[in-house]
């Protein structure tokens, strides 16, 4: 059983009714500490809040029940969802972020992290293909929680999924098929069969999601090899 403080956030509103909790998003909170996060997402003038906080140390704050919406993914989609906040739990990670030294995620803090996420998993029967980062829900606005989180471990776990039997490929396939496959993965992206800058932003958050170490927005053939394992999992 987790060791949860509870620290109970203004920012919140009823879930629609009837629409299931099926995916779990991870943040960053981008912000130089814990005591900072925690001060914008109890700030009601700020209406942003996530179900939990994981602190670098380890501690969980739990911020919005489960049962209430909390307000972090803002416009969102993913698959058939347009709506994230109505159907998710919410966990911010504290990390400076891109805007104020971005750093791996601390050893505790990653335990605690996954013991959290296994807990919301079972309680929900949530697939792995649904823990998802806020960078892939938003990939227009968002990079969080960034390149240098550990999807891998999660995987490991079962509790995300990652690209373990990757097929190398001779060829890139035209733009058009790049889309497709994309939006069948989940990805909110044009269908229009041009590499417009909308479409380069979805190739970075599934870069930084599956393919961490080169952002490029452009396709290749490692990318598509990766984007293709992924779909053979679903």
């Amino acid at each position: 059983m987790l060791t949860i403080q509870h620290n109970p956030s203004p920012n919140q509103g009823p879930r629609p009714p009837g629409v299931p909790i099926d995916m779990i998003i991870l943040h960053y909170t981008d912000t130089i500490d814990a005591a900072s996060a925690l001060s914008i997402l109890l700030d009601p003038a700020r209406k942003v809040s996530a179900h939990y906080l994981v602190q670098e140390d380890g501690l969980i704050r739990s911020l919005v029940s489960e049962s209430q919406r909390a307000w972090h993914a803002g416009v969102s989609a993913w698959g058939n969802a347009t709506d994230i906040n109505d159907r998710s739990i919410g966990i911010e990670i504290v990390n400076p972020g891109h805007s104020n030294g971005y750093r791996p995620f601390p050893e505790p803090q990653m335990q605690s992290l996954m013991a959290l996420v296994r807990e919301i998993v079972q309680r929900y029967e949530i697939s792995p293909t649904r823990v998802l980062a806020h960078s892939d829900v938003a990939p227009q606005r968002k990079k969080d929680p960034g390149e240098l989180f550990d999807w891998r471990r999660l995987a490991a776990e079962g509790l995300a999924v990652w690209p373990d039997k990757v097929r190398a490929r001779d060829r890139i396939s035209p733009i058009n098929e790049i889309q497709a496959k994309l939006a069948k993965f989940g990805y909110a992206v044009p269908q229009n069969g041009i590499l417009d800058n909308e479409t380069r932003q979805v190739i970075i958050a599934f870069e930084r999601h599956f393919r961490p170490h080169l952002l490029s927005g452009t396709p290749d053939k490692e990318s598509e090899a990766v984007l293709d394992a992924l779909i053979a999992s679903l």
